[in-house]
């Protein structure tokens, strides 16, 4: 008798997981210069101009220095997490490759894996775990030149590891249909 699982549980799993691993290499943060970061910048022109220039180059490095002020609360860039948190990323595609491989395994029919959707949903778990907690404790040191905020990014590889554990949970919960055995 083969047992015979839903295959949609697996479906939404891999499809998760294939997200979650693109997330990896979308932008995550958003780096943002703030006020005190301007006026450090502003200072370090003056004084480079100061001791290196000549009084047209410091006449040039003050009007350029006044313009710094418009910088102050603009997001500069983004960072992926492939840049800035690199083991955690690793970990992800880690978690995900497996997910992926996992759930493609079962929807092709091998039933050699134990515990199938039960394994898929605690790797989501982690990973659902591994997202929360650099959304809650971003990369860096504490600086006040510059911030980091949350991107789209991470909200993805947030929704893209919750679908992983409600297909594994979608897959693990369906109920096993037995075919019966042939009449010979």
């Amino acid at each position: 008798m083969v047992n015979d699982r839903s295959p949609l549980g697996f479906l939404i799993a891999a499809l998760g997981a294939a997200v979650l691993a693109i997330s990896v290499f979308m932008p995550w943060y958003g780096v943002t210069i703030t006020a005190s970061g301007v006026a450090s910048a502003q200072q370090e022109l003056a004084t480079v101009a100061q001791q290196y220039g000549n009084p047209t180059f410091q006449t040039s490095a003050n009007q350029v220095g006044a313009e710094f002020n418009s910088l102050a609360g603009r997001q500069l860039t983004t960072v992926t997490a492939h840049q800035a948190v690199k083991d955690v990323s690793r970990m992800l595609l880690l978690l995900a490759g497996l997910s992926l491989l996992a759930s493609l395994l079962r929807l092709a029919g091998f039933s050699g894996l134990e515990g199938g959707g039960g394994s898929i949903a605690v790797a989501g778990s982690l990973a659902v775990l591994l997202v929360l907690y650099r959304m809650l404790s971003p990369p860096g040191g504490a600086t006040d030149l510059v911030s980091l905020s949350l991107s789209w990014g991470s909200w993805l590889a947030l929704l893209s590891a919750a679908a992983i554990v409600a297909g594994g949970i979608l897959a693990a919960s369906t109920p096993t249909r037995r075919n019966p055995a042939p009449s010979y």
